[in-house]
């Protein structure tokens, strides 16, 4: 993850696609019902020193893959499931936009959890659940419940910290880059809303990176470009 990538000619390759009818069936490309998708359009690339301002308001070094993508590529647009995360300057700084959930940019400087401490942190939780047993009323044991799976989703910035979410397919299903610690540069894909786990991408020895996780996007949606287009019965 640590080489140097090339990225020429991706967006060129990228932004082809939104001529092709076909490429319609790319998730994320086009919601036809809310108007919303990537269309394979990219944000402004980005120069050095921004980046290096950005990386400064938030206390990081960018992994090297992605950080290259910014300053040859574009600051997001078009990608996995809607589409890149946009780093962009705001009346507040610097800020990566997330369409289905608020970022912690705060956390984003924070160590990354080891396994051990994520299976703890969770662990914790699990047992701080209320047992109806324990109250004398449903009204009480109900509140307490709600109260604790709030908690609950608020752990996501918990086991998520030290890491950017660069893309989400909806409904909770996200993609995450990490920036610190040994996992720094990896992908990491939040599958929990449909009863998985937040696990990394790849196997120990073949971590997956920004630059395999995006080019592989990139392919398959050639691929899908290159295929008859599903017409409605």
């Amino acid at each position: 993850m640590g080489e140097k990538t090339i990225w020429s000619g991706v967006r060129e390759r990228v932004e082809a696609l939104a001529q092709v009818d076909e490429a319609q069936q790319v998730f994320g490309a086009w919601d036809l019902a809310g108007g919303s998708g990537h269309h394979f359009r990219f944000a402004d690339p980005l120069s050095e020193p921004e980046v290096a301002e950005a990386e400064a308001r938030w206390g990081v070094s960018l992994p090297a893959e992605y950080r290259s993508f910014l300053l040859e590529v574009g600051a997001g647009g078009a990608g996995p499931g809607y589409g890149l995360s946009i780093l962009r300057r705001t009346e507040a700084g610097w800020l990566w936009s997330n369409v289905d959930r608020c970022l912690r940019h705060d956390y984003l400087r924070l160590p990354f959890l080891t396994e051990g401490e994520r299976w703890q942190v969770l662990a914790e939780h699990d047992d701080r659940q209320p047992l109806q047993s324990g109250f004398d009323d449903e009204e009480a044991y109900f509140a307490a419940y709600s109260a604790w799976m709030t908690a609950g989703d608020e752990l996501l910035d918990q086991v998520t910290r030290g890491a950017l979410k660069l893309s989400h397919e909806g409904c909770g299903y996200c993609g995450w880059l990490v920036l610190t610690g040994p996992e720094s540069g990896r992908m990491w894909a939040d599958d929990r809303p449909g009863g998985g786990e937040f696990r990394p991408l790849g196997e120990p020895r073949t971590p997956v990176g920004f630059a395999r996780w995006y080019l592989h996007w990139v392919e398959g949606a050639e691929a899908a470009a290159r295929r008859p287009l599903r017409r409605p019965r």
